[in-house]
């Protein structure tokens, strides 16, 4: 960021130790600004329609007003960017709600005694936050897509790989309904997201599609007409039963420079190794290059490689990455990502 343009924010919070603590956090950035804050999200609809700040970072738990309530009023009257803090423990889905009506992202709240990890810039919320102000607000519609499709003999591949970061979840959800209701190959995705909420996630994507989701386990065999999250314990790899000839599921420690647990980088290369030709690698909006270079050996190994757009992305990041690096093969708005997967079996 310029340093003669600062990043101006409120946060909404009810409790008044977190707004102190969060304004610290803020404050140790001399490119961001905190003009404000409110105790629920009735009161920061109201302080944001009179300040207009350039980012809010929101409570999800709050009395009577809620984070949801908050990101679906300030999308109506003055979109903006909303990073919402959410607590690991008081996880009951309606983070997803409110990503689905235009949150920018979550994060998992800080802990009430993290102050030398923050002097220490652990806690990422002023990334985030810089993130954030750059990007620009994307209400995608697409065609839901409740019909079967008819498929004829065997598909020309054998498993579709997708990979996303910042603003994935809404993302993902926004493809699956593209998707027939008898896709006859599996889908594995590797979301950058804490595990407790991965399996929220996959939870409320099964409840919106007729195709099984799951969080994939250990040693189980990928099925066709399932879809598959990487679990954010550890980085997930794919590799043949000998037995079988069968995909299955594994788990490694190696640590992957971009991003770990779930590594998007390590699923798809292990992909490539197990389909070869027969998979199409799919990267979608997110920060940084996470899956370039999954992608690289995707497309080295003879399958078909698409990142998002950018004008559909939340964050062109690793699409842009994958694409500046000569990893894809096309790049589809994700309103059509359904449609053109389709056609490719």
């Amino acid at each position: 960021m310029s340093s003669t343009k600062t990043i101006s924010t409120l946060i909404v919070e009810d409790s008044a130790l977190m707004r102190i603590l969060l304004s610290d956090i803020l404050k140790s950035d001399p490119d961001i600004e905190l003009i404000g804050t409110a105790k629920n999200g009735k009161e920061g609809v109201e302080k944001a329609r009179l300040l207009q700040p350039d980012v809010i970072i929101s409570d999800m738990i709050m009395p009577d007003y809620d984070g949801v309530y908050l990101v679906e009023n300030i999308m109506k009257e003055i979109p903006t960017p909303v990073i919402l803090l959410s607590s690991l423990e008081k996880n009951d889905g309606l983070v997803f709600d409110a990503l689905q009506k235009g949150a920018f992202d979550f994060l998992d709240k800080p802990k009430d005694d993290i102050t030398n990890s923050i002097k220490a810039k652990d806690y990422p919320l002023t990334a985030l936050v810089k993130v954030a102000a750059e990007s620009k607000i994307k209400k995608i519609e697409v065609k839901e897509n409740k019909n079967s499709h008819a498929f004829h003999g065997t598909a020309a591949y054998a498993a579709i790989v997708i990979g996303a970061s910042t603003g994935g979840p809404g993302a993902i959800e926004n493809l699956l309904k593209q998707l027939p209701n008898n896709l006859i190959l599996p889908v594995i995705i590797a979301q950058h997201m804490p595990d407790s909420f991965i399996h929220s996630f996959a939870k409320r994507l099964d409840e919106l599609t007729e195709l099984m989701v799951k969080v994939a386990e250990s040693g189980e065999e990928i099925r066709p007409g399932y879809i598959y999250l990487a679990p954010g314990h550890s980085n997930m790899r794919l590799r043949k039963n000998p037995h079988t000839g069968g995909v299955v599921v594994h788990f490694t420690d190696k640590v992957y420079t971009e991003f770990n647990n779930p590594s998007i980088d390590c699923l798809m290369e292990s992909a490539a190794e197990v389909y070869g030709d027969r998979m199409i690698g799919l990267i979608l909006t997110g920060m940084g290059k996470d899956g370039t270079e999954g992608l690289k050996k995707v497309k080295a190994k003879g399958g078909v490689t698409i990142a998002q757009d950018k004008d559909t992305s939340v964050v062109y990041g690793m699409p842009k990455s994958a694409f500046d690096a000569g990893a894809t093969d096309i790049l589809v708005p994700l309103n059509q990502m359904g449609g053109y997967l389709v056609s490719c079996l």
